[in-house]
């Protein structure tokens, strides 16, 4: 086994197995970012999928998982408000579209949405899609496949739906739902005909290998859009006391990510802000996708910001996967 065999394989379309995926995660640094990159261009050129998200609905969730501000059974004091009003959400959207933003999702907290909260978030979808160019995303949480119907048809094209970590790990994270009502709510979503944007968060405790099966899962899934998240200790959350990882951490999981899943937009999410270059080292080894401005409950990178440092990388900002 060597960097070069591997490298050539993924050329050649054929997937990587668990056992070389752990063997890459060995492998010196600088050399495993390089054959990375040359598969982020070889499969997606210079191509970046930048993004944008509104918190919609904030707070109070009933689930219980260990690493969010917004949990119900945590103390961080995150800020707390109901759904959003259609007119608002339809400005925020404009309002991104104007900075430059292709892609807008609206995030809600919680468990899922009621039925009336599904019903309004359609009818500010069908107005954005009538004032703006922007492509629509959507994170609910867990809801059934008429109810994605309903938003496919309102004019959201992608669900976000976070595993987080593996299977084994994700007990350890959240007990008050399950790894399979990750997996069934991404099936529905599929099913109702929208893509899925699923990827999880780095440095919650898990290991290696837990990285990796994730990395496999999704792959299994067919997810074609993978946000990795660097967990940023929120004080008031179980995790409070974790330290985030480093740059190089960071570098390397996203360039075995791009091994597991070469023709992916590998999109740093949250935390960014922690890395002392705002992911610069990522985009040259095999991450090509950004959320870009603020995270749900933490300040972000400006758009404008994203912008210049992309364009001195070389990319070219476009929609990926549509």
């Amino acid at each position: 086994m060597d960097l070069n065999t591997l490298e050539q394989k993924v050329f050649q379309g054929e997937s990587i197995t668990r056992e070389e995926a752990l063997w890459l995660y060995h492998q010196p640094l600088e050399g495993l970012c390089a054959a990375a990159d040359r598969l982020r261009r070889h499969f997606r050129g210079n191509a970046f999928d930048l993004c944008a998200i509104l918190n919609a609905k904030s707070g109070l969730c009933p689930e219980d998982c260990r690493f969010c501000a917004q949990s119900a059974h945590n103390h961080a004091g995150a800020e707390v408000y109901p759904l959003l009003s259609e007119e608002t959400i339809v400005q925020e959207a404009v309002n991104h579209q104007n900075q430059g933003v292709l892609r807008f999702s609206i995030v809600t907290s919680g468990k899922s949405l009621s039925q009336k909260e599904v019903e309004t978030i359609c009818r500010a979808a069908e107005r954005i899609r009538r004032e703006c160019r922007i492509s629509l995303c959507g994170s609910f949480g867990l809801l059934n496949k008429q109810q994605y119907v309903m938003l496919k048809q309102a004019g959201i094209s992608r669900i976000h739906n976070n595993l987080e970590t593996s299977r084994r790990n994700f007990p350890n994270l959240c007990t008050t739902h399950t790894f399979d009502d990750k997996i069934a709510a991404i099936r529905a979503a599929q099913a109702a005909g929208l893509t899925v944007c699923s990827g999880g968060i780095m440095g919650l405790g898990e290991t290696e290998e837990d990285r990796i099966d994730m990395a496999l899962t999704l792959r299994e899934l067919g997810i074609k859009s993978v946000p990795l998240n660097l967990l940023n200790p929120i004080p008031g959350t179980p995790l409070e006391h974790k330290r985030h990882l480093s740059p190089e951490d960071m570098r390397r999981i996203a360039a075995v990510y791009r091994f597991l899943l070469p023709d992916a937009s590998i999109r740093l999410a949250g935390g960014r802000g922690l890395l002392p270059d705002k992911g610069a080292g990522c985009f040259r080894s095999g991450a090509n996708a950004a959320i870009s401005g603020d995270m749900l409950t933490t300040a972000g990178i400006t758009v404008a910001t994203d912008l210049d440092l992309l364009a001195k990388l070389g990319y070219e900002v476009r929609l990926e996967h549509e």
